[in-house]
Protein backbone atom coordinates (compact mmCIF):
# COMPACT_ATOMS: atom_id res chain seq x y z
CA UNK A 1 0.00 0.00 0.00
CA UNK A 2 3.03 2.30 0.81
CA UNK A 3 4.33 2.18 -3.06
CA UNK A 4 0.84 3.05 -4.09
CA UNK A 5 0.67 5.90 -1.90
CA UNK A 6 4.07 6.94 -3.34
CA UNK A 7 3.13 6.39 -6.89
CA UNK A 8 -0.18 8.37 -6.37
CA UNK A 9 2.23 11.03 -4.82
CA UNK A 10 4.71 10.70 -7.80
CA UNK A 11 1.21 11.35 -9.95
CA UNK A 12 0.27 14.77 -8.38
CA UNK A 13 3.85 15.75 -8.85
CA UNK A 14 3.51 15.94 -11.97
CA UNK A 15 0.03 17.71 -11.78
CA UNK A 16 -2.42 14.67 -11.96
CA UNK A 17 -4.93 14.14 -8.84
CA UNK A 18 -6.51 10.55 -8.43
CA UNK A 19 -9.89 10.90 -6.80
CA UNK A 20 -13.48 10.82 -7.54
CA UNK A 21 -15.28 13.06 -9.90
CA UNK A 22 -18.98 13.56 -10.41
CA UNK A 23 -18.12 13.60 -14.07
CA UNK A 24 -20.49 10.89 -14.77
CA UNK A 25 -23.27 9.65 -12.62
CA UNK A 26 -23.26 5.73 -12.40
CA UNK A 27 -24.54 2.98 -10.16
CA UNK A 28 -21.58 -0.14 -9.64
CA UNK A 29 -23.02 -3.83 -9.43
CA UNK A 30 -21.45 -4.57 -6.74
CA UNK A 31 -20.38 -2.78 -3.34
CA UNK A 32 -16.66 -1.83 -4.10
CA UNK A 33 -13.89 -0.32 -1.98
CA UNK A 34 -12.88 3.24 -2.12
CA UNK A 35 -11.09 4.24 -5.39
CA UNK A 36 -7.51 4.02 -3.97
CA UNK A 37 -5.99 0.98 -6.00
CA UNK A 38 -4.62 -1.96 -3.76
CA UNK A 39 -2.91 -2.87 -6.89
CA UNK A 40 1.32 -2.58 -6.96
CA UNK A 41 2.16 0.23 -9.58
CA UNK A 42 4.18 -1.48 -12.99
CA UNK A 43 6.82 -0.36 -14.08
CA UNK A 44 7.41 -0.11 -18.10
CA UNK A 45 10.92 -1.24 -19.46
CA UNK A 46 12.73 -3.01 -22.60
CA UNK A 47 11.58 0.18 -24.53
CA UNK A 48 14.89 0.30 -26.23
CA UNK A 49 13.91 -2.32 -29.26
CA UNK A 50 13.47 0.24 -31.67
CA UNK A 51 12.60 -0.16 -35.51
CA UNK A 52 13.51 3.31 -36.70
CA UNK A 53 15.82 1.83 -39.09
CA UNK A 54 12.85 0.76 -41.18
CA UNK A 55 11.43 3.66 -42.29
CA UNK A 56 11.28 4.33 -45.87
CA UNK A 57 13.82 6.90 -46.73
CA UNK A 58 11.99 10.55 -47.78
CA UNK A 59 14.12 13.37 -49.34
CA UNK A 60 11.99 16.09 -47.80
CA UNK A 61 13.87 18.72 -45.75
CA UNK A 62 11.77 20.78 -43.31
CA UNK A 63 9.84 22.56 -45.60
CA UNK A 64 6.49 23.87 -44.05
CA UNK A 65 5.56 26.07 -47.02
CA UNK A 66 1.99 26.44 -45.32
CA UNK A 67 2.96 27.10 -42.28
CA UNK A 68 5.49 29.81 -43.03
CA UNK A 69 3.03 31.74 -45.48
CA UNK A 70 0.54 31.55 -42.32
CA UNK A 71 3.13 32.97 -40.33
CA UNK A 72 4.22 35.76 -42.24
CA UNK A 73 1.13 36.75 -42.83
CA UNK A 74 0.00 36.88 -39.59
CA UNK A 75 3.11 39.06 -38.55
CA UNK A 76 2.34 41.57 -40.98
CA UNK A 77 1.27 44.86 -39.74
CA UNK A 78 -2.12 45.65 -41.53
CA UNK A 79 -5.10 47.94 -41.18
CA UNK A 80 -7.80 44.73 -41.16
CA UNK A 81 -10.69 44.95 -42.82
CA UNK A 82 -11.63 41.35 -43.68
CA UNK A 83 -13.37 38.31 -42.16
CA UNK A 84 -13.37 37.00 -39.68
CA UNK A 85 -15.10 39.82 -37.23
CA UNK A 86 -12.52 38.94 -34.47
CA UNK A 87 -10.14 40.96 -36.38
CA UNK A 88 -6.82 38.91 -35.90
CA UNK A 89 -7.50 38.76 -32.22
CA UNK A 90 -7.84 41.70 -31.32
CA UNK A 91 -12.18 41.35 -31.04
CA UNK A 92 -11.72 37.78 -29.52
CA UNK A 93 -14.11 36.63 -26.82
CA UNK A 94 -11.82 36.88 -23.81
CA UNK A 95 -13.32 33.68 -22.36
CA UNK A 96 -11.76 31.55 -24.95
CA UNK A 97 -9.19 34.16 -25.46
CA UNK A 98 -8.08 33.87 -21.92
CA UNK A 99 -8.48 29.62 -21.84
CA UNK A 100 -6.33 29.19 -25.43
CA UNK A 101 -4.29 32.64 -25.88
CA UNK A 102 -4.70 35.49 -28.78
CA UNK A 103 -2.06 32.81 -31.06
CA UNK A 104 -4.90 31.06 -32.57
CA UNK A 105 -7.19 34.22 -33.39
CA UNK A 106 -4.29 35.92 -34.93
CA UNK A 107 -3.45 33.00 -37.15
CA UNK A 108 -7.57 32.87 -38.30
CA UNK A 109 -7.09 34.25 -41.44
CA UNK A 110 -9.33 34.04 -44.35
CA UNK A 111 -8.51 33.33 -48.25
CA UNK A 112 -5.75 35.88 -48.59
CA UNK A 113 -3.82 35.92 -51.85
CA UNK A 114 -0.65 34.89 -50.16
CA UNK A 115 -2.02 31.78 -48.57
CA UNK A 116 -3.66 30.03 -51.54
CA UNK A 117 -6.84 28.93 -52.73
CA UNK A 118 -7.70 25.29 -51.45
CA UNK A 119 -10.10 24.47 -54.56
CA UNK A 120 -7.08 25.81 -57.11
CA UNK A 121 -3.95 25.54 -55.38
CA UNK A 122 -1.02 27.17 -57.13
CA UNK A 123 1.07 28.36 -54.03
CA UNK A 124 1.73 27.29 -50.71
CA UNK A 125 -1.35 24.54 -50.78
CA UNK A 126 -0.06 23.07 -53.78
CA UNK A 127 3.48 22.60 -52.61
CA UNK A 128 2.43 21.55 -49.05
CA UNK A 129 0.18 18.88 -50.79
CA UNK A 130 2.64 17.55 -53.36
CA UNK A 131 4.78 17.27 -50.50
CA UNK A 132 2.46 15.19 -48.86
CA UNK A 133 1.60 13.29 -51.48
CA UNK A 134 5.50 12.23 -51.90
CA UNK A 135 5.38 11.73 -48.34
CA UNK A 136 2.72 9.25 -48.35
CA UNK A 137 3.44 7.42 -51.84
CA UNK A 138 0.04 8.79 -53.85
CA UNK A 139 0.38 10.15 -57.57
CA UNK A 140 -2.40 12.75 -55.63
CA UNK A 141 -3.49 14.54 -52.47
CA UNK A 142 -5.74 16.84 -50.98
CA UNK A 143 -6.03 18.29 -47.65
CA UNK A 144 -9.72 17.97 -46.21
CA UNK A 145 -11.20 20.30 -43.72
CA UNK A 146 -14.23 18.78 -42.96
CA UNK A 147 -12.58 15.16 -41.47
CA UNK A 148 -12.83 12.31 -43.00
CA UNK A 149 -16.32 12.15 -43.22
CA UNK A 150 -15.67 14.24 -46.33
CA UNK A 151 -13.30 12.65 -47.88
CA UNK A 152 -15.43 9.34 -47.89
CA UNK A 153 -17.89 11.34 -49.27
CA UNK A 154 -15.67 12.68 -52.30
CA UNK A 155 -14.89 8.96 -52.66
CA UNK A 156 -17.91 7.50 -53.34
CA UNK A 157 -19.26 10.75 -55.58
CA UNK A 158 -15.97 10.21 -57.49
CA UNK A 159 -16.66 6.78 -58.24
CA UNK A 160 -20.22 6.33 -58.66
CA UNK A 161 -22.90 7.20 -60.28
CA UNK A 162 -26.55 7.55 -59.83
CA UNK A 163 -28.12 3.97 -59.76
CA UNK A 164 -24.01 2.15 -59.64
CA UNK A 165 -23.86 -0.75 -57.00
CA UNK A 166 -21.38 0.23 -54.20
CA UNK A 167 -19.72 -2.78 -52.72
CA UNK A 168 -19.19 -2.13 -48.78
CA UNK A 169 -19.01 -4.24 -45.28
CA UNK A 170 -22.14 -3.78 -43.57
CA UNK A 171 -19.96 -2.33 -40.72
CA UNK A 172 -18.56 1.44 -42.90
CA UNK A 173 -18.81 4.01 -41.17
CA UNK A 174 -22.00 6.35 -41.22
CA UNK A 175 -20.26 8.58 -43.74
CA UNK A 176 -20.64 6.18 -46.30
CA UNK A 177 -24.02 5.82 -45.50
CA UNK A 178 -24.30 9.32 -46.19
CA UNK A 179 -22.11 9.50 -49.10
CA UNK A 180 -24.86 7.15 -51.09
CA UNK A 181 -27.79 9.53 -50.33
CA UNK A 182 -25.45 12.23 -52.03
CA UNK A 183 -24.47 10.32 -54.91
CA UNK A 184 -27.73 7.61 -55.32
CA UNK A 185 -25.31 4.99 -54.90
CA UNK A 186 -27.10 1.70 -54.20
CA UNK A 187 -25.43 -0.50 -51.42
CA UNK A 188 -24.52 -4.01 -51.82
CA UNK A 189 -23.58 -5.30 -48.33
CA UNK A 190 -20.77 -7.72 -47.06
CA UNK A 191 -20.98 -8.97 -43.86
CA UNK A 192 -18.23 -8.65 -41.66
CA UNK A 193 -16.53 -11.68 -39.27
CA UNK A 194 -18.14 -10.61 -36.08
CA UNK A 195 -17.27 -12.29 -32.45
CA UNK A 196 -20.42 -12.37 -30.31
CA UNK A 197 -18.04 -12.74 -27.17
CA UNK A 198 -16.54 -9.36 -27.51
CA UNK A 199 -19.24 -7.93 -29.39
CA UNK A 200 -16.51 -6.76 -32.00
CA UNK A 201 -16.99 -6.72 -36.04
CA UNK A 202 -13.83 -7.61 -37.66
CA UNK A 203 -13.19 -7.13 -41.91
CA UNK A 204 -13.85 -8.87 -44.81
CA UNK A 205 -12.85 -11.72 -46.50
CA UNK A 206 -11.97 -11.78 -50.08
CA UNK A 207 -14.26 -14.37 -51.18
CA UNK A 208 -17.45 -12.16 -50.19
CA UNK A 209 -15.89 -9.76 -51.98
CA UNK A 210 -15.60 -11.99 -55.28
CA UNK A 211 -19.16 -13.49 -54.31
CA UNK A 212 -20.97 -9.41 -54.18
CA UNK A 213 -19.06 -8.33 -57.63
CA UNK A 214 -20.43 -11.96 -58.81
CA UNK A 215 -23.99 -11.58 -58.02
CA UNK A 216 -24.49 -7.65 -59.14
CA UNK A 217 -22.88 -9.00 -62.26
CA UNK A 218 -25.32 -10.98 -62.50
CA UNK A 219 -28.13 -8.85 -62.05
CA UNK A 220 -27.04 -6.53 -65.09
CA UNK A 221 -25.77 -3.85 -62.59
CA UNK A 222 -22.42 -1.97 -62.49
CA UNK A 223 -20.21 -2.02 -59.54
CA UNK A 224 -19.48 1.92 -59.18
CA UNK A 225 -16.32 0.82 -56.51
CA UNK A 226 -15.84 -1.49 -53.59
CA UNK A 227 -14.96 0.25 -50.31
CA UNK A 228 -12.89 -1.28 -47.30
CA UNK A 229 -12.78 -0.46 -43.57
CA UNK A 230 -9.17 -0.98 -42.99
CA UNK A 231 -8.10 -1.06 -40.03
CA UNK A 232 -11.37 -0.90 -38.28
CA UNK A 233 -11.33 0.91 -34.98
CA UNK A 234 -10.34 -1.98 -33.37
CA UNK A 235 -7.33 -2.13 -35.77
CA UNK A 236 -8.66 -5.07 -37.48
CA UNK A 237 -6.89 -5.40 -41.08
CA UNK A 238 -8.39 -6.43 -43.87
CA UNK A 239 -6.37 -8.34 -46.84
CA UNK A 240 -6.48 -5.59 -48.93
CA UNK A 241 -4.23 -6.54 -51.90
CA UNK A 242 -6.11 -9.89 -52.67
CA UNK A 243 -9.38 -7.27 -53.02
CA UNK A 244 -7.70 -5.05 -55.43
CA UNK A 245 -6.26 -7.85 -57.59
CA UNK A 246 -9.94 -8.87 -58.17
CA UNK A 247 -11.38 -5.59 -58.49
CA UNK A 248 -8.60 -4.13 -60.42
CA UNK A 249 -8.68 -7.43 -63.05
CA UNK A 250 -12.38 -6.09 -63.54
CA UNK A 251 -11.75 -2.08 -63.83
CA UNK A 252 -13.11 -1.83 -60.22
CA UNK A 253 -11.96 1.39 -58.06
CA UNK A 254 -11.23 0.05 -54.59
CA UNK A 255 -11.52 2.77 -52.02
CA UNK A 256 -10.04 2.41 -48.81
CA UNK A 257 -11.46 4.28 -45.57
CA UNK A 258 -8.05 4.10 -43.58
CA UNK A 259 -9.35 6.88 -41.21
CA UNK A 260 -7.47 4.70 -38.17
CA UNK A 261 -4.03 3.92 -40.30
CA UNK A 262 -2.79 7.27 -41.60
CA UNK A 263 0.97 5.99 -39.46
CA UNK A 264 0.76 2.49 -41.15
CA UNK A 265 4.06 3.56 -43.74
CA UNK A 266 6.04 5.14 -41.05
CA UNK A 267 7.04 2.00 -39.08
CA UNK A 268 7.59 -1.62 -40.50
CA UNK A 269 5.98 -3.03 -37.31
CA UNK A 270 2.72 -1.50 -38.70
CA UNK A 271 0.71 -3.09 -41.12
CA UNK A 272 0.94 -2.12 -44.67
CA UNK A 273 -0.83 0.96 -45.63
CA UNK A 274 -3.56 1.10 -48.22
CA UNK A 275 -2.00 2.71 -51.17
CA UNK A 276 1.26 0.27 -50.19
CA UNK A 277 -1.46 -2.76 -51.36
CA UNK A 278 -2.69 -0.97 -54.47
CA UNK A 279 -6.03 1.32 -53.01
CA UNK A 280 -6.96 3.70 -55.24
CA UNK A 281 -8.51 5.90 -52.81
CA UNK A 282 -7.72 5.99 -49.36
CA UNK A 283 -9.06 8.66 -46.76
CA UNK A 284 -6.93 9.33 -43.83
CA UNK A 285 -7.53 10.82 -40.25
CA UNK A 286 -4.63 12.78 -39.76
CA UNK A 287 -5.73 14.14 -36.69
CA UNK A 288 -5.84 10.38 -35.16
CA UNK A 289 -2.93 8.91 -34.43
CA UNK A 290 -1.02 11.96 -35.98
CA UNK A 291 -0.68 15.01 -34.93
CA UNK A 292 -2.75 17.19 -36.88
CA UNK A 293 -5.70 19.55 -35.59
CA UNK A 294 -8.60 17.71 -35.22
CA UNK A 295 -11.11 17.83 -38.50
CA UNK A 296 -8.45 17.88 -40.66
CA UNK A 297 -7.61 14.83 -43.33
CA UNK A 298 -5.93 14.00 -46.48
CA UNK A 299 -7.53 11.94 -49.27
CA UNK A 300 -4.58 10.19 -51.78
CA UNK A 301 -5.20 8.92 -54.86
CA UNK A 302 -3.21 6.08 -56.75
CA UNK A 303 -3.23 4.51 -60.27
CA UNK A 304 -5.16 5.29 -62.94
CA UNK A 305 -8.57 4.29 -61.99
CA UNK A 306 -10.15 7.13 -60.83
CA UNK A 307 -9.78 10.83 -61.99
CA UNK A 308 -8.13 13.46 -60.27
CA UNK A 309 -9.82 15.98 -61.44
CA UNK A 310 -13.20 14.76 -60.74
CA UNK A 311 -12.03 14.04 -56.85
CA UNK A 312 -11.38 17.81 -57.16
CA UNK A 313 -14.36 18.95 -58.42
CA UNK A 314 -16.34 16.49 -55.64
CA UNK A 315 -14.46 18.50 -52.69
CA UNK A 316 -15.38 21.50 -54.28
CA UNK A 317 -18.94 20.51 -53.70
CA UNK A 318 -18.47 19.18 -49.94
CA UNK A 319 -15.81 21.39 -48.73
CA UNK A 320 -16.43 24.55 -46.63
CA UNK A 321 -15.28 27.43 -49.15
CA UNK A 322 -13.97 29.33 -45.74
CA UNK A 323 -11.55 26.68 -45.24
CA UNK A 324 -9.81 27.04 -41.38
CA UNK A 325 -5.93 28.02 -42.37
CA UNK A 326 -5.09 26.66 -38.94
CA UNK A 327 -6.24 23.46 -39.86
CA UNK A 328 -4.61 22.76 -43.32
CA UNK A 329 -1.78 24.54 -41.59
CA UNK A 330 -1.76 21.38 -38.90
CA UNK A 331 -1.84 19.44 -42.15
CA UNK A 332 1.48 20.61 -43.48
CA UNK A 333 3.01 20.20 -40.22
CA UNK A 334 2.10 16.75 -39.29
CA UNK A 335 3.59 15.94 -42.26
CA UNK A 336 6.89 17.62 -41.94
CA UNK A 337 6.91 16.07 -38.29
CA UNK A 338 6.99 12.72 -39.83
CA UNK A 339 9.55 13.55 -42.58
CA UNK A 340 11.53 15.27 -40.29
CA UNK A 341 11.89 12.22 -37.47
CA UNK A 342 12.67 8.61 -38.29
CA UNK A 343 12.12 6.91 -35.48
CA UNK A 344 9.32 8.56 -34.23
CA UNK A 345 7.06 5.91 -33.13
CA UNK A 346 9.57 3.92 -31.54
CA UNK A 347 8.67 4.57 -28.15
CA UNK A 348 5.11 4.83 -29.09
CA UNK A 349 4.99 1.17 -30.73
CA UNK A 350 7.75 0.35 -27.04
CA UNK A 351 4.77 1.38 -24.81
CA UNK A 352 2.08 -0.17 -26.50
CA UNK A 353 4.23 -3.61 -26.96
CA UNK A 354 5.08 -3.27 -23.32
CA UNK A 355 1.41 -2.39 -22.05
CA UNK A 356 0.12 -5.49 -24.00
CA UNK A 357 2.26 -7.59 -22.00
CA UNK A 358 1.92 -6.10 -18.54
CA UNK A 359 -2.47 -6.81 -19.33
CA UNK A 360 -1.67 -10.24 -20.29
CA UNK A 361 -0.85 -11.11 -16.54
CA UNK A 362 -4.08 -9.19 -15.20
CA UNK A 363 -6.43 -12.20 -14.02
CA UNK A 364 -9.57 -11.36 -15.90
CA UNK A 365 -8.81 -9.01 -18.41
CA UNK A 366 -8.51 -10.49 -22.11
CA UNK A 367 -6.81 -8.74 -24.71
CA UNK A 368 -8.02 -8.44 -28.15
CA UNK A 369 -6.29 -10.49 -31.00
CA UNK A 370 -6.76 -12.14 -34.36
CA UNK A 371 -7.23 -15.62 -33.32
CA UNK A 372 -10.88 -14.25 -31.80
CA UNK A 373 -12.12 -14.12 -35.40
CA UNK A 374 -13.07 -17.13 -37.66
CA UNK A 375 -11.20 -15.19 -41.16
CA UNK A 376 -7.44 -15.05 -41.39
CA UNK A 377 -6.81 -11.43 -40.72
CA UNK A 378 -3.65 -10.13 -42.02
CA UNK A 379 -2.74 -7.86 -39.25
CA UNK A 380 -3.79 -5.77 -36.39
CA UNK A 381 -2.24 -2.30 -35.05
CA UNK A 382 0.10 -2.76 -32.56
CA UNK A 383 -0.65 0.91 -31.42
CA UNK A 384 -4.64 -0.42 -30.71
CA UNK A 385 -5.16 -2.23 -27.59
CA UNK A 386 -8.39 -3.44 -26.68
CA UNK A 387 -9.30 -4.89 -23.61
CA UNK A 388 -12.34 -7.01 -22.52
CA UNK A 389 -14.52 -6.38 -19.17
CA UNK A 390 -17.05 -9.42 -19.72
CA UNK A 391 -14.94 -12.18 -17.20
CA UNK A 392 -15.22 -8.94 -14.71
CA UNK A 393 -18.98 -9.19 -14.64
CA UNK A 394 -18.40 -5.45 -16.13
CA UNK A 395 -19.95 -3.89 -19.14
CA UNK A 396 -17.11 -1.77 -20.92
CA UNK A 397 -19.35 1.30 -19.71
CA UNK A 398 -19.31 0.52 -16.24
CA UNK A 399 -15.20 -0.33 -16.38
CA UNK A 400 -15.08 2.81 -17.84
CA UNK A 401 -16.66 4.79 -15.71
CA UNK A 402 -14.71 3.28 -12.76
CA UNK A 403 -11.35 3.90 -13.94
CA UNK A 404 -12.38 7.08 -15.28
CA UNK A 405 -13.97 8.00 -11.57
CA UNK A 406 -11.03 6.46 -9.70
CA UNK A 407 -8.08 7.22 -11.83
CA UNK A 408 -8.98 9.62 -14.31
CA UNK A 409 -8.14 6.89 -17.68
CA UNK A 410 -10.03 8.00 -20.78
CA UNK A 411 -10.17 5.49 -23.58
CA UNK A 412 -10.83 6.22 -27.05
CA UNK A 413 -13.30 3.67 -27.47
CA UNK A 414 -16.07 1.96 -25.41
CA UNK A 415 -17.95 -1.32 -26.30
CA UNK A 416 -20.32 -3.05 -24.73
CA UNK A 417 -18.69 -5.57 -23.45
CA UNK A 418 -14.19 -3.88 -24.25
CA UNK A 419 -12.75 -0.90 -23.77
CA UNK A 420 -10.29 0.35 -26.72
CA UNK A 421 -6.83 2.27 -26.08
CA UNK A 422 -5.28 3.97 -28.43
CA UNK A 423 -1.43 4.80 -28.18
CA UNK A 424 0.43 7.58 -29.97
CA UNK A 425 3.00 10.12 -30.03
CA UNK A 426 1.86 11.62 -27.06
CA UNK A 427 1.59 8.69 -25.23
CA UNK A 428 4.11 9.04 -21.95
CA UNK A 429 5.42 5.78 -19.56
CA UNK A 430 3.09 7.58 -16.82
CA UNK A 431 0.16 7.17 -18.78
CA UNK A 432 0.98 3.61 -19.28
CA UNK A 433 2.05 2.66 -15.21
CA UNK A 434 -1.48 4.65 -14.60
CA UNK A 435 -3.37 2.11 -17.10
CA UNK A 436 -1.55 -0.65 -15.57
CA UNK A 437 -2.69 0.36 -11.96
CA UNK A 438 -6.58 1.07 -13.11
CA UNK A 439 -6.78 -2.75 -14.85
CA UNK A 440 -4.78 -4.07 -11.62
CA UNK A 441 -8.11 -2.59 -9.66
CA UNK A 442 -10.85 -3.57 -12.11
CA UNK A 443 -9.15 -7.27 -11.56
CA UNK A 444 -9.02 -7.13 -7.74
CA UNK A 445 -12.08 -5.80 -6.89
CA UNK A 446 -14.31 -7.57 -9.59
CA UNK A 447 -12.87 -10.63 -11.08
CA UNK A 448 -14.08 -13.85 -9.25
CA UNK A 449 -14.12 -17.12 -10.88
CA UNK A 450 -17.78 -16.99 -10.35
CA UNK A 451 -18.49 -14.11 -12.03
CA UNK A 452 -20.97 -13.80 -14.48
CA UNK A 453 -19.53 -13.45 -18.40
CA UNK A 454 -21.44 -10.93 -19.77
CA UNK A 455 -21.41 -10.92 -23.92
CA UNK A 456 -21.11 -14.75 -23.94
CA UNK A 457 -22.67 -16.66 -27.00
CA UNK A 458 -24.27 -18.83 -24.87
CA UNK A 459 -26.42 -15.42 -23.94
CA UNK A 460 -28.28 -14.87 -26.76
CA UNK A 461 -26.04 -12.28 -27.69
CA UNK A 462 -26.37 -11.50 -31.73
CA UNK A 463 -24.43 -9.21 -34.54
CA UNK A 464 -27.16 -6.81 -34.80
CA UNK A 465 -27.57 -6.40 -38.68
CA UNK A 466 -27.05 -10.01 -39.38
CA UNK A 467 -30.59 -10.12 -40.97
CA UNK A 468 -30.62 -6.75 -42.24
CA UNK A 469 -32.56 -6.15 -45.37
CA UNK A 470 -32.69 -3.15 -47.44
CA UNK A 471 -36.02 -2.65 -49.41
CA UNK A 472 -35.00 1.45 -50.64
CA UNK A 473 -31.77 2.77 -51.48
CA UNK A 474 -30.60 5.12 -48.98
CA UNK A 475 -30.60 8.03 -51.14
CA UNK A 476 -34.67 7.62 -51.56
CA UNK A 477 -35.71 6.94 -48.26
CA UNK A 478 -33.65 10.02 -47.20
CA UNK A 479 -36.31 11.94 -49.53
CA UNK A 480 -39.24 9.98 -48.84
CA UNK A 481 -42.45 10.44 -46.60
CA UNK A 482 -41.94 9.87 -43.42
CA UNK A 483 -44.23 9.03 -40.13
CA UNK A 484 -43.15 8.70 -36.71
CA UNK A 485 -44.12 5.17 -34.90
CA UNK A 486 -44.05 3.76 -31.50
CA UNK A 487 -40.36 2.18 -30.83
CA UNK A 488 -41.79 -1.44 -30.43
CA UNK A 489 -44.02 -0.57 -33.00
CA UNK A 490 -41.04 -0.22 -35.43
CA UNK A 491 -40.64 -4.03 -36.53
CA UNK A 492 -40.58 -4.70 -40.30
CA UNK A 493 -40.80 -0.94 -40.60
CA UNK A 494 -38.59 0.84 -43.73
CA UNK A 495 -36.30 2.72 -41.26
CA UNK A 496 -36.28 6.73 -42.11
CA UNK A 497 -33.27 8.01 -39.92
CA UNK A 498 -29.66 6.84 -39.28
CA UNK A 499 -29.00 5.51 -35.95
CA UNK A 500 -25.54 4.42 -34.16
CA UNK A 501 -23.85 4.43 -31.38
CA UNK A 502 -21.07 6.89 -31.41
CA UNK A 503 -18.30 6.08 -31.68
CA UNK A 504 -17.87 3.86 -33.14
CA UNK A 505 -20.39 5.37 -35.66
CA UNK A 506 -21.26 2.40 -37.15
CA UNK A 507 -25.59 2.38 -38.39
CA UNK A 508 -27.02 0.10 -36.67
CA UNK A 509 -30.53 1.33 -38.20
CA UNK A 510 -29.80 2.93 -42.09
CA UNK A 511 -32.49 4.52 -44.05
CA UNK A 512 -34.24 2.23 -46.61
CA UNK A 513 -33.29 -0.87 -43.95
CA UNK A 514 -36.10 -2.79 -42.59
CA UNK A 515 -35.78 -2.46 -38.73
CA UNK A 516 -35.52 -6.17 -37.17
CA UNK A 517 -35.70 -7.23 -33.65
CA UNK A 518 -32.18 -7.58 -33.50
CA UNK A 519 -31.48 -4.47 -34.12
CA UNK A 520 -33.61 -2.88 -32.14
CA UNK A 521 -32.80 -4.74 -29.04
CA UNK A 522 -29.07 -4.42 -29.65
CA UNK A 523 -29.68 -0.72 -29.96
CA UNK A 524 -31.90 -0.37 -26.61
CA UNK A 525 -29.13 -2.46 -24.75
CA UNK A 526 -26.61 -0.76 -25.99
CA UNK A 527 -28.55 2.53 -24.72
CA UNK A 528 -29.09 1.25 -21.28
CA UNK A 529 -25.80 0.33 -20.62
CA UNK A 530 -24.96 4.13 -21.56
CA UNK A 531 -23.51 4.38 -24.98
CA UNK A 532 -24.35 7.30 -26.29
CA UNK A 533 -26.89 7.07 -29.42
CA UNK A 534 -26.75 9.78 -32.20
CA UNK A 535 -29.05 10.42 -35.15
CA UNK A 536 -31.90 9.92 -33.57
CA UNK A 537 -34.59 12.21 -34.06
CA UNK A 538 -36.19 10.71 -30.39
CA UNK A 539 -33.59 10.69 -28.43
CA UNK A 540 -35.21 8.71 -25.42
CA UNK A 541 -35.74 6.29 -28.71
CA UNK A 542 -39.41 5.96 -27.23
CA UNK A 543 -40.31 6.32 -31.03
CA UNK A 544 -38.59 6.17 -34.59
CA UNK A 545 -39.32 7.73 -37.71
CA UNK A 546 -40.16 5.61 -40.72
CA UNK A 547 -40.70 5.47 -44.53
CA UNK A 548 -44.45 5.26 -46.00
CA UNK A 549 -44.69 2.39 -47.61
Amino acid sequence: MQSVVKWSQGLKLHGISIGTSHRRNFVYPTTRPCCVASSKPHQITNLDQTCSDSLPTFNQSANVPLVEALKTAATEQVACFHFPGHNRGKAAPTSLSSLIGSGPFNHDLPELPELDDLFSPQGPILEAQSLASELFGAHNTWFLVNGSTCGVHAAIMATCNPGDILILPRNSHLSATSGMVLTGAIPKYIMPDYNPHWDVAGGVSVLEVQRAIQEVERDGSKVGAVLVTTPTYHGICTNLEDIVKICHSLGIPVIADEAHGAHFRFNKAFPRSALEQGADLSVQSTHKVLSSLTQSSMLHLSGNLVDPERVSRCLQLLQSSSPSYLLLSSLDAARAQLSDNKGMFDQSLGLALEARKRIQEIPGIDLLDLSVFRLNFCDIDPLRITVGTSRLGLSGHVADDILYECYKIVPELVGTCSLTFAFNLGTRILDVERLILGLNHLSDNFFHKNSKILCSESDGSIQPFERSQMVSTPRDAFFAKKRRVRIKDSIGEICGELICTYPPGIPLLIPGEVITEDALTYLLNAQKQGALVSGASDTALSSVIVCDQ
